[in-house]
């Protein structure tokens, strides 16, 4: 059985871990190790047993685990090379533990399947990933501007999407960022608001996909009954009926639980 479960999700951090019951993998590091190592404890798993770490992209919020991670697992660091590359220039010592990849490529990890595609934002190389096993497939697409057609291939039959509903626009334009840092949030090198986000949990539900975790919300920016409006409402678009797609909001700073995928 294929599970899921998000450590933390949103501007501050976020990781997430997969498990099939004997292999468990992260999603990105971007918390301490100690919360990584509490809230995998909390599900059952020691922090040694990680096979590895998904990186999405070189920001800190994704990655700010990663030097004590390293230091307290034996875990594969798997990234596409441009991270690597910005990684190991800001931080020495970690050359022997990447696994690099160009988006696109699919590998086994641990006897998963990982699949890869490029995103879009202001960082060197981004990716989401696609985690298979069991006849189960998880996509998570978070941290892109726009929803590139290699994201939509990723995504394409999973059963359960984490996709990003970052923010929404009324409340960016009338909050708290200065413009230039508005105006990065919402270009192609950004991050999805809540209609986008809303329009790829949508055309997932047409491929297949019957839940849709909606991570990455801004805590200046967003409030979880905004960014569930904004996916019920495409959903409702495309057709899909009460029910047949579930919805659930990724605690920003907790751990989620499992679910199955």
């Amino acid at each position: 059985m294929l599970k899921v479960a998000t450590l933390a999700s949103g501007s501050s951090g976020n990781c997430a871990v997969v498990s099939d019951g004997r292999v468990h993998i992260l999603i990105d590091a971007g918390i301490s190790t100690r919360r990584i190592a509490q809230g995998l404890k909390g599900l059952g798993i020691e922090l040694r047993h990680i096979t590895g770490v998904l990186i999405t992209h070189e920001h800190t919020d994704h990655v700010a685990a990663l030097p004590v991670l390293c230091r307290q697992t034996g875990a594969a660091l798997l990234t596409a090379e441009g991270t690597a590359f910005a990684l190991c220039a800001r931080w020495g010592g970690l050359e022997d533990r990447f696994r690099v990849f160009a988006p696109g490529q699919r590998f086994a990890l641990g006897g998963l399947e990982v699949g890869t595609f490029a995103t879009s934002h202001d960082c060197a190389c981004p990716v989401g990933y696609s985690v298979q096993g069991g006849g189960r497939k998880l996509a998570l697409c978070t941290d892109t501007g726009l929803i590139t057609q290699g994201a939509r291939e990723g995504v394409r039959g999973a059963h359960t999407l984490i996709g990003e509903f970052n923010y929404d626009p009324g409340m960016l334009r009338t909050g708290p960022y200065p413009m230039h840092l508005q105006d990065r949030i919402r270009g192609r090198l950004g991050h999805l608001s809540n209609e986008m986000g809303g329009e790829l949990a949508a055309w997932a539900a047409e491929q297949g996909t019957r839940r849709v975790v909606l991570a990455h919300l801004s805590q200046e920016n967003n409030r979880p009954e905004l960014a569930l409006e904004a996916a019920q409402r495409a959903l409702a678009g495309a057709g899909a009926r009460e029910g047949d797609v579930e919805l659930m909001c990724a605690p920003r700073g907790e751990c989620s639980g499992w679910f199955e995928v």
